[in-house]
């Protein structure tokens, strides 16, 4: 029991590595664009000030996406997708699958679930107890269920879901921003040192590795910022990118899929004065997620929507009868 402690704490301090590497590159590169490029470089002082207020600027919403994707904790399925006492006693006291299934059934029917594991059957995690919320996923190194789980980042040391996904974007986008403007701004003076124009040995130093550092950073967060594009303009997460949500119909990639107006909507919400800002818009509460299919997303679905909130009995109308009337009604056309 110790060692199994002592491990879990050196896994987590260990954890915070990458986040102090960047940090750390991040402070190096301030340093060097403000003292040795600005102040002990440049001459002119028009070009020092616009030079330095845009520098603050990109900076500052760098880190402050960089601090929101860290620091923003994941989101958590609500306590109505956890057992009770009575149907995980009755769960785990049940030895035959088929039952436990049945079980999981019942229960999933007072919930606005529908997608399936690959066999089928309720999506369940066993560690956390809980019937997982569509697009929820356990993440084994959070140690927790995930509502829209899309990856967990070590560059964050956070797992990127719900609650986090636009900051996350938005930071790779500043972070882009950032490198381009950088390696822009120092390109001229990279040249002059290099030609031997300027003479100042230390400084030159801080160019020339700010510029190899900025457009090497931004190479690898275009790939990577491009390929989040195109998943957010399908309504994907990277988990469903590889592995297609199961629905009771079958496997379907573009479940989710609305349209790239409101794919962008889904994640960045409807006010778009707050799009490029990382303040939390996205739309809904991260258990229920509109769907692409007409029989799906149509008002009887988000009437059932409305009645889970509400808590209103189980004897009204259940998500899963309505998908197993949309199946039966697509079979005989």
């Amino acid at each position: 029991m110790a060692l199994s402690r002592g491990l879990r704490c050196c896994q987590r301090i260990f954890s915070w590595v990458p986040v102090v590497i960047i940090t750390a590159v991040v402070l190096w590169s301030y340093y060097a664009y403000v003292f040795e490029l600005c102040l002990f470089t440049l001459s002119n002082t028009l070009e020092k000030v616009c030079y330095l207020i845009a520098f603050h600027v990109c900076f500052a919403m760098f880190i402050w996406t960089y601090w929101k994707s860290i620091f923003t904790l994941p989101s958590r399925p609500s306590k109505k997708f956890h057992l009770s006492y009575t149907d995980k006693e009755k769960y785990e006291n049940e030895e035959r699958p088929e039952a436990q299934k049945q079980i999981l059934n019942d229960i999933a029917k007072k919930l606005p679930v529908y997608t399936r594991a690959a066999s089928g059957a309720v999506r369940f995690c066993d560690w956390c107890q809980v019937i997982k919320p569509d697009r929820c996923h356990h993440c084994s190194v959070c140690e927790m269920c995930v509502l829209k789980m899309d990856h967990h980042c070590p560059w964050v040391n956070n797992c990127i879901g719900f609650s986090n996904y636009k900051f996350f974007l938005l930071f790779l986008a500043y972070s882009m921003l950032y490198c381009i403007y950088v390696a822009s701004t120092v390109l001229q003076y990279f040249i002059k040192y290099w030609v031997g124009e300027i003479h100042n040995d230390r400084a030159k130093f801080h160019v020339l590795f700010l510029l190899f550092v900025a457009l090497m950073f931004f190479v690898s967060l275009m790939f990577l910022f491009g390929y989040h594009c195109w998943l957010v303009s399908k309504n994907r997460s990277t988990l469903e990118a590889f592995t297609s949500p199961v629905f009771l119909r079958g496997p379907d990639r573009n479940g989710f899929d609305l349209g790239t107006l409101k794919n962008l909507e889904q994640v960045f919400g409807k006010e778009r004065q707050y799009w490029f800002l990382p303040i939390f818009t996205s739309l809904g509460d991260g258990h229920f997620f509109p769907m692409r299919t007409q029989s799906e997303s149509s008002s009887p679905l988000l009437s059932t929507e409305h009645q889970w909130e509400d808590g209103r009995s189980d004897e009204e109308t259940n998500p899963l009868q309505i998908e197993d009337q949309a199946v039966t009604m697509e079979m005989e056309t």
